[in-house]
């Protein structure tokens, strides 16, 4: 029993010392006494930006300078982050008034604004750099001769004498005003109404920018300026076109300096600015060195292609360039002439006819050496026609003179298509490609084909006015309406052969292409004539016939008053460089092809009727045969002529028009085929006309006692043979 109290105590003890020999949290024991633990080296506990700091039995965590513990505590074991303090917001301005602050990571950055410097080297140090100062002792002059320097805090600016601006941007040298640009004293008064007011308000800004303490009320921001200038501009142009070649010439040169003027008071580096008459591209380039890269301006109707070196070159503001791509959209009209300095385009002795075939366009730049640049600009212009370049055409890059007229000189044409021209040019002024048009020069054939196929027509047509008016058995309303037809056509015809091409003089040229207009019109209004007759004829059973006195004022006062009317609105258009006809400008050819479509229309519907109505008669009851294909031979007949002649005139619209060869040949040939086709048609078919030949060329080869001998003949039956026929002859007129 004692030795198991022993033994249970022993136990006990040995339980106690094992115990004891265990280290606490924080210290570790290796077969020795217990040692402090360094949880910094071993474990890496605090995570990035900061520092572990090592207790006995224990650490703790502080974050590096510029980070802050999430948990806002210094001191910080588990659970601890460190993010970055952004002290250019957390402090306020640390850098001070005229410096910027950066944020950087668990720390800052202070730069210096532009015209200050760090003097110590400590953030927030920056003082004003007295730049006029500084200029002086490297001998540079920021303000030019006429500007003087003054240093304000963190820059500059120049003071400007009378009569020189820097244009709104101070830091730039000033340079001469030349508000005489726009005195309307200094030349030719302006003879526009709204000339006068641009060059005013112009005037007026300029002062406005040359002493501001004086003529303050002129001062207006540059996009207000340019909207105001060429809302001036479309008062001027669209109203009407420009008369003269001064008022064209002020014009450009007034709204080139004023784009002059304005541009350098523009905010923006790029401008655009359109109105119902003008199209304006402008860009702009600031700094203290002159810019240089490429210039790409492009509108509706034209494309600028430069550089910048060629833009500026040495151009009166020091620190700016200008380049302006302005597009007139109606000017053209106005400047559709003035050709005299224009030569070295004549082929085989013959000068061709010229004409505005794009927009006017002005290339405006702050280079004052526009007359000589170092390098050519590429300009694009847009057709106003698309038409590719043919023996007979040909496109001019021209441009517009100061003494107003087109040029070419200095400029040629680098390539064409069907819609654009490029030019390349050597001087800067207003463009535009001028189309050459080339009379066709006519071959020999042609002209060989007209005078025999025309003097054939001619020659028939005579005969068929003398038929109408002396064959009696077929008088009436419809042989009425035949001989002014064929009157018409001899008289066009005739005309047409002597003077279509005869253009000189000018007024001979216009009347010969009035006589035309009238005579061609006369033809197409007796076949409208005829048309109308068809159908009375079938529809009217009873007093068919029209009275002379309509016929004749349908007939010859219709188109008399559309002669009077078109030479009265457009009497330029009567007669063209090539040809004594109308001219296909301004819609005046429509003053004949108007008439003739509406005619064909017309006489189309009454030939449609009078078809249908025979139809009906003759599967009527007791239809009248011989009458009825009578008027059906007549219709046909009708239905022919109006067939050809129309026919005709279709080439004859593509032959003034497109001067083709092809064309005009079968223009002849139909034109020909008139008369002969009316002898035919009228004459050498119809029974009755037959007959009268027969008869007056028996009279003309019978021996003359034997006509005696007939005439005094009393035979009776042949008296009755001869009333009979008479009496069948004149029922056939009454139709």
């Amino acid at each position: 029993m004692g030795c198991g109290k022993e033994l249970l105590l022993l136990g006990l003890l040995c339980m106690l010392a094992k115990c004891s020999s265990e280290c606490p949290e924080g210290f570790t024991s290796e077969s020795g006494p217990c040692t402090d633990v360094d949880e910094c080296k071993e474990q890496e506990p605090c995570g990035n930006y900061s520092h572990c700091f090592n207790t006995n039995g224990s650490y703790y965590c502080q974050c590096w300078s510029g980070f802050r513990n999430l948990r806002g505590s210094v001191n910080f074991t588990l659970g601890g982050h460190c993010q970055d303090i952004n002290e250019c917001t957390d402090q306020g301005n640390v850098c001070g008034p005229a410096a910027n602050c950066s944020n950087l990571i668990g720390s800052y950055e202070c730069t210096c604004h532009s015209g200050y410097i760090n003097t110590s080297g400590s953030p927030g140090s920056c003082a004003d750099i007295d730049e006029c100062k500084e200029a002086a002792m490297q001998k540079e002059d920021l303000c030019g001769p006429k500007g003087t320097c003054v240093n304000t805090n963190g820059s500059y600016w120049c003071s400007c004498s009378k009569g020189y601006s820097n244009y709104g941007n101070k830091r730039t040298p000033c340079s001469e005003l030349k508000c005489d640009n726009f005195n309307g004293n200094s030349g030719p008064a302006p003879s526009l109404e709204g000339l006068a007011d641009i060059l005013f308000m112009m005037k007026n800004s300029c002062l406005a920018l040359s002493n501001p303490s004086t003529a303050g009320e002129g001062k207006t921001d540059g996009e207000a300026l340019l909207e105001k200038l060429f809302t001036a501009t479309e008062t001027i142009l669209s109203p009407r076109h420009l008369d003269s070649v001064e008022d064209v010439s002020g014009l450009l040169e007034t709204v080139e300096n004023a784009i002059m003027l304005i541009g350098p008071q523009l905010k923006d580096n790029h401008t655009k600015l359109e109105t119902t008459e003008t199209d304006a591209q402008i860009a702009v380039q600031r700094g203290r060195t002159r810019p240089t890269g490429p210039i790409h301006l492009t509108n509706e109707n034209a494309t600028l292609d430069t550089d910048w070196t060629i833009a500026a070159g040495e151009g009166p503001y020091p620190g700016f360039a200008l380049a302006a791509l302005l597009s007139y959209r109606n000017l053209e009209i106005s400047v559709n002439r003035s050709f005299d300095e224009i030569t070295g385009h004549e082929r085989n002795g013959v000068h061709p006819s010229l004409q505005i075939s794009s927009r006017v366009v002005s290339v405006v730049v702050s280079n004052p050496s526009t007359q000589n640049l170092s390098s050519n600009v590429s300009i694009t212009l847009r057709h106003l026609k698309a038409r590719d370049e043919s023996p007979q055409v040909s496109y001019i890059c021209a441009y517009w003179t100061e003494s107003g007229a087109w040029s070419t000189d200095g400029c040629h044409k680098q390539q064409s298509t069907a819609t654009h021209t490029v030019c390349m040019c050597e001087h800067l002024s207003s463009f535009a490609v001028l189309m050459a048009l080339y009379p066709i020069k006519h071959t020999f054939g042609l002209q060989l084909v007209t005078k025999i196929g025309l003097t054939i027509s001619l020659l028939c047509l005579i005969l068929c006015i003398m038929t109408f008016k002396f064959c009696r058995s077929i008088q009436g309303t419809r042989t009425t309406i035949h001989l002014h037809l064929c009157i018409c056509l001899f008289m066009a015809d005739l005309i047409f052969l002597a003077g279509i091409s005869r253009t000189e003089p000018v007024g001979g040229c216009r009347f010969v292409a009035g006589l035309l207009h009238f005579f061609f019109l006369g033809v197409f209004a007796w076949m409208l004539l005829e048309g109308v007759q068809l159908y009375r004829m079938v529809v009217l059973v009873f007093n068919a016939t029209i009275r002379p006195l309509y016929l004749y004022l349908a007939g010859y006062g219709t188109p008399l008053v559309i002669v009077i009317i078109s030479a009265i609105s457009r009497p330029d258009g009567y007669g063209t460089d090539q040809y004594c006809w109308l001219s296909l400008k301004d819609g005046l050819i429509w003053s004949f092809f108007g008439p003739v479509c509406f005619i064909i229309i017309i006489n189309v519907f009454f030939f449609i009727v009078t078809v249908w109505r025979l139809a009906q008669k003759f599967t009527s009851l007791n239809p009248d045969l011989s009458k009825l294909h009578k008027i059906k031979a007549f219709t046909v007949t009708a239905i022919a002529q109006i067939c050809i002649l129309g026919l005709m005139w279709m080439f004859g619209a593509f032959m003034f028009e497109d001067d083709s060869i092809v064309v005009a040949y079968i223009f002849t040939i139909l034109n020909s085929l008139q008369g002969a086709l009316v002898f035919i048609m009228h004459c050498l078919l119809s029974k009755q006309v037959r007959e009268e030949y027969a008869h007056f060329l028996s009279c003309i080869c019978t021996p003359q006692k034997k006509r005696y001998s007939d005439f005094s003949s009393t035979n009776p039956s042949s008296s009755q043979s001869q009333g009979s026929r008479s009496g069948h002859h004149t029922g056939e007129s009454q139709i």
